[in-house]
């Protein structure tokens, strides 16, 4: 399969609940230290790239082992920027890549298995784009909302009276491990979830999505326990 595929993984400088969390060291290694490595061991990508407005977050990923060909605009790096916009910058930069895979940094614990995987999945079914996902813990048929006067009302309207959990069908999340697509049909689609994406299905153990300092603490005990 000669394609070449383009790993891009955004880490901006700013960050409220974590400041500097992309550069914070998680176990020993700076938390987009394990997004690279773990691209770095994958076989299907040709070349990984640090998209960043930060020049420290630019040293450090160099330092790592990965390649920061721009400094991203500052304009594309703030707390409402979109997304997508730091990947389509990357794409108008270095537009010479069949595929794109987005690797987001809070997402340590995915494996190069996990990203070789996934292309495979996309090249088998030929698919033109698939993100990660994981089954819910909590499946949205026993979820509620409540209402004006504080009463409960089921969150699906309409759905069937399910009380056992093996009764329930599957119910599955983005976990944000993992983005891939087609370039052309990224670019048509601005977006990596289309009517044609495919769901690659991760265990929950490599799902965590780092956003709060609670996840934090759960993904250095989790890597504790791996190391023994």
């Amino acid at each position: 399969m000669d394609k070449k595929v383009l790993a891009i993984i955004p880490a901006r400088g700013g960050s409220k609940v974590i400041p500097r969390k992309n550069i914070k060291s998680l176990v020993g290694k700076p938390l987009v230290g394990w997004s690279i490595d773990a691209a770095k061991q994958a076989s299907c990508i040709d070349r990984t790239i640090v998209s960043t407005e930060d020049e420290e977050i630019a040293s450090v990923a160099r330092e790592l082992g990965a390649d920061v060909p721009f400094i991203r605009p500052a304009e594309l790096s703030t707390d409402d920027t979109p997304g997508m916009a730091p990947v389509l910058h990357a794409i108008s930069q270095l537009p010479d890549y069949d595929w794109v895979l987005l690797l987001q940094p809070t997402s340590p614990l995915r494996s190069a298995e996990d990203i070789d995987g996934i292309w495979k999945f996309c090249q088998e079914l030929c698919a033109p784009a698939a993100v990660s996902i994981c089954k819910v813990g909590k499946h949205p048929y026993w979820m509620y909302q409540c209402n004006a006067t504080k009463r409960l009302e089921p969150f699906i309207s309409g759905r069937p009276n399910v009380t056992r959990r093996q009764d329930l069908p599957s119910a599955y999340s983005l976990n944000g491990a993992l983005y891939i697509a087609r370039t052309d049909w990224l670019l048509e689609q601005q977006d990596f979830i289309g009517p044609e994406t495919l769901g690659y299905i991760m265990p929950p153990e490599r799902s965590v999505d780092l956003d709060t300092q609670q996840d934090w603490q759960w993904v250095e005990f989790l890597i504790e326990q791996e190391n023994g």
